[in-house]
């Protein structure tokens, strides 16, 4: 298969303290909250075909629920794409049928996967309650499904008790349509954007010539009050940097993730 391929990384975490901390979030407008770079295109074929063939793969949990319903006519509502007919048109051309799940239609629309996340009543944390998920990075949403996001985090040794608890207030406080972004980074040897891996499987060596950027956002939806957290992934090859983010980052201090701000 060919290689989906940025020509360049937006966002490169590692460059500044406040972002390459965890969690490394800010502020982003409300317009800014999806992107749509020059690999659009062919991402989105690629994600057409992922929900089309293998929906049990990337697509779990309340898929029809209110918050996928609210998100749908959010996304709907931000990107501004047209209708006719009961689908909407992207900028690629594709008719989008908008009468099936509302979280599979949701994610045709935009570039990003997207998550939700809810605070059951009388529980402590956020769980992950509905995914489309076509961009793994070494997890899989069934296994996650229904998980709070202590749980989640559980095989990042960075994710301790101390930033649970930083990020769950962070969600807490979240004000609705009131965007925070953040982004990660990490070296693959195979430019794969569906790279799925459960828990248990052998983890490949964090080295390779590519670079795989997420860049995250967490919205609070208005009316559900659910937390979409969305990834738009970047997959650039590393020597594609310049000089001065590469030396930036191989002095980055690996643990310094993981550091309080």
């Amino acid at each position: 298969m060919t290689a989906i391929l940025q020509d360049r990384l937006r966002e490169m975490p590692w460059m500044a303290p406040h972002t390459w901390r965890l969690p490394g979030t800010a502020p982003v407008p409300l317009s800014n909250w999806f992107v749509r770079d020059e690999a659009h295109d062919a991402q989105m074929a690629l994600r057409d075909r992922l929900i089309a063939a293998r929906p049990e793969a990337v697509l779990a949990g309340d898929i029809s629920g209110a918050a996928a319903r609210e998100l749908l006519a959010v996304i709907l509502a931000e990107t501004r794409l047209p209708v006719a007919d009961g689908a909407a048109l992207r900028t690629d051309g594709a008719r989008v049928d908008l009468t099936g799940a509302p979280l599979a239609v949701a994610a045709r629309l935009v570039q990003e996967d997207l998550l939700l996340l809810e605070k059951p009543p009388g529980e402590a944390e956020h769980r992950l309650v509905a995914g489309c998920l076509c961009f793994p990075a070494h997890w899989t949403l069934g296994e996650k499904l229904g998980e709070g996001l202590a749980r989640i985090h559980l095989p990042v040794a960075a994710y301790d008790a101390g930033l649970a608890r930083r990020v769950q207030r962070m969600l807490d406080g979240l004000a609705p349509m009131r965007p925070l972004k953040r982004a990660n980074v990490a070296r693959h040897a195979r430019p794969a954007l569906f790279a799925p891996l459960r828990e248990g499987d052998p983890r490949p060596p964090a080295t390779g010539g590519y670079l795989r950027v997420e860049r995250q956002c967490l919205v609070k939806l208005p009316a559900t009050r659910a937390v979409a957290f969305t990834i738009h992934t970047s997959l650039v090859a590393e020597a594609s940097l310049d000089a001065t983010a590469r030396a930036a980052l191989e002095r980055a201090d690996p643990h310094a993730a993981g550091k309080a701000t």
